[in-house]
């Protein structure tokens, strides 16, 4: 992704940890992989992550410097 840098910059971080840190989407960007605005956006960055998902969402994917990062749709 050529922008991640400019795109995590305009998230508010809510987690950082070893195997992920999320962002959330509180300014209503869109989502670089379907263009509609998405809620979080979670970077794995482990090669096996687990997630506990509260409820049932739509995810889009993509990777960034080898990391598979999410963006949730609630």
């Amino acid at each position: 992704m050529d922008d991640f840098d400019e795109l995590r910059s305009s998230l508010t971080p809510r987690e950082d940890n070893e195997a992920i840190a999320s962002y959330q989407n509180t300014t209503a960007v869109a989502c670089p992989s379907c263009e509609e605005p998405f809620d979080d956006m979670v970077v794995c960055k482990q090669e096996f992550t687990s997630l506990n998902l509260d409820f049932e969402m739509d995810l889009c994917t993509t990777i960034n410097d080898g990391n598979v990062v999410l963006f949730t749709h609630k």
